[in-house]
């Protein structure tokens, strides 16, 4: 006969390291005051079913109008590493959707998260700089960087960090420095970046570069990446990687721009590794390789060393890419150029 018995297990589907939810909308609003708790353990808990539900971009913002930033940015600071690991990760899900990085941007996050940067726990400060990364995609979220004095620090960070993080570091700092870069130059940051592109690390060779082509697009950047690192990026040019090749190519055709970079260049001797990269038709770098060779071909003695091949730009007229064929174009007729 069949008996009726209560199990003390619980469901198979349920987490007893996550609050429970409420039914609906109410399940925010109550997750948002269990936060407040004084017990440690009823706060991981609903970080814990928070980091579920943030996933959801409407979730994100019925979050943002409930007022649960407030709470989150007190608990960044909590004494629990558990808590901050949690708070840290639930603030970078939601930068992952468009409302978020607006709602932390305009919540003042970013003086708070400054304080993680030092924090004893790897996984927090890998969660900080993942939040950064992210709000640095918005321009409003990178001149809040910028504005918070982050820079310096983020520099700084690059002689310490591990290789994961450096490279959130210069993805950040690739963004913030398309806006301003004056506060990096202060800093020292083009020795650090040089340093950077010989790394072992692939993809933290291509991201300095590209920071150094952000660097680049400023008038007092360019002086100074000039100055001291045209040679290595020219010996990036014949990298084993493409990124990276592009990364570095993007930066030299910056750099170019003014005529103390093209002689810097000549000197270096970048025009066979450039012709290889406009020979090559899956290059990434070919568009920044000819529009470098055209400023290059400016100075006599480029445009002497360019006559003789002419043919690998021509080969580039039939590119599939109208900016190329553009590019190629122009670079035939400044190469040809003779004075009257």
């Amino acid at each position: 006969m069949a008996h009726a018995r209560i199990s003390a297990n619980l469901p198979p589907d349920t987490d007893p390291t996550k609050a429970p939810i409420a039914f609906g909308k109410r399940a925010l609003p109550k997750l948002n005051e269990e936060l407040q708790s004084p017990e440690l353990l009823t706060q991981q808990r609903a970080l814990m079913a928070l980091c579920d539900l943030l996933h959801d971009p409407e979730n994100v913002y019925q979050a943002i109008e409930v007022g649960f930033l407030d709470n989150l940015k007190t608990l960044l600071l909590h004494h629990d590493s558990t808590v901050r690991q949690k708070t840290t990760q639930i603030l970078y899900i939601m930068t992952l959707h468009n409302v978020g990085r607006q709602g932390l941007i305009q919540s003042g996050v970013i003086s708070v998260l400054i304080e993680l940067l030092d924090d004893p726990v790897d996984i927090c400060r890998k969660n900080t700089h993942q939040i950064f990364e992210m709000m640095a995609k918005l321009r409003e979220g990178a001149v809040g960087i910028l504005h918070a004095g982050l820079i310096p620090l983020l520099v700084f960070k690059l002689k310490t960090e591990s290789d994961g993080i450096q490279e959130l570091i210069l993805d950040t700092l690739s963004n913030c420095l398309r806006v301003e870069a004056s506060e990096a130059l202060a800093t020292g940051a083009i020795t650090i970046l040089k340093e950077k592109l010989t790394h072992s690390s692939v993809a933290i060779r291509s991201r300095a570069a590209w920071v150094l082509l952000e660097i680049g697009t400023h008038a007092e950047g360019r002086s100074v990446v000039c100055e001291e690192v045209i040679p290595v990026l020219v010996s990036l040019l014949e990298d084993t990687d493409s990124e990276v090749q592009a990364s570095a190519t993007g930066a030299l055709m910056f750099a170019t721009v003014k005529p103390q970079g093209r002689f810097s260049a000549l000197h270096a001797e970048a025009i066979p590794p450039l012709l290889k990269l406009v020979a090559e038709e899956t290059s990434k770098a070919r568009l920044s390789a000819i529009k470098t060779l055209t400023m290059l071909a400016e100075l006599p003695e480029g445009r002497k060393a360019l006559l003789d091949h002419t043919d690998t730009f021509q080969q580039c007229l039939n590119d599939p890419c109208e900016a190329v064929k553009r590019a190629a174009k122009i670079a035939i007729s400044v190469i040809k150029w003779k004075p009257f």
